[in-house]
C-alpha cells in the first residue's frame, strides 16, 4: 500500500506541473507549436535519465524511484497529449510543424535522457 501512495504523491505534483507548463506556454508564447507539452516531456526525459542512472548505481532507493520516476515523471510526461497534438497539427495540414514537433520531441527526449544520465554519473 505504501508504494501506491508514493506513486500517487508524485503524480499529485507532476500532473499540475504539466498542466501549468501548458497554460504558461500558451499565455506567454501564443504559438501553434505545443511548447508546454514539449517542455513537460523534455523535462521528464532529463529527470528520468538522471533517476535511471542513479537507480542503476544503487544511489536511488526503490521508494524514492517510485515517488519521482513513476509518480512525478509519469504524470509530468504525456505520450497521449503529444500524440493528440501531433494528430491535430497533421489534421490542420500543418505537416511541417507536425514533423518538426515529432523530430524535436523524440530527439530532445532521447538526448536529454542521456544528458540526465551523464549528470548522475558525474554526481555520484
Amino acid at each position: 500500500m505504501t508504494d501506491w501512495l508514493l506513486v500517487l504523491a508524485g503524480g499529485l505534483v507532476g500532473a499540475p506541473v504539466r498542466y501549468l507548463l501548458g497554460v504558461d506556454a500558451k499565455f506567454r508564447l501564443h504559438s501553434v507549436f505545443p511548447w508546454g507539452t514539449f517542455a513537460a516531456n523534455a523535462g521528464a526525459a532529463l529527470i528520468l535519465g538522471f533517476l535511471a542512472e542513479a537507480a542503476t548505481d544503487g544511489d536511488l532507493g526503490a521508494r524514492l524511484n517510485l515517488l519521482l520516476a513513476t509518480g512525478f515523471c509519469g504524470a509530468l510526461s504525456t505520450w497521449s497529449t503529444f500524440s493528440y497534438e501531433l494528430l491535430t497539427l497533421g489534421s490542420a495540414r500543418r505537416l511541417g510543424l507536425a514533423a518538426a514537433y515529432l523530430l524535436l520531441t523524440v530527439g530532445a527526449g532521447v538526448g536529454l535522457s542521456f544528458a540526465g544520465a551523464a549528470v548522475a554519473r558525474a554526481a555520484f
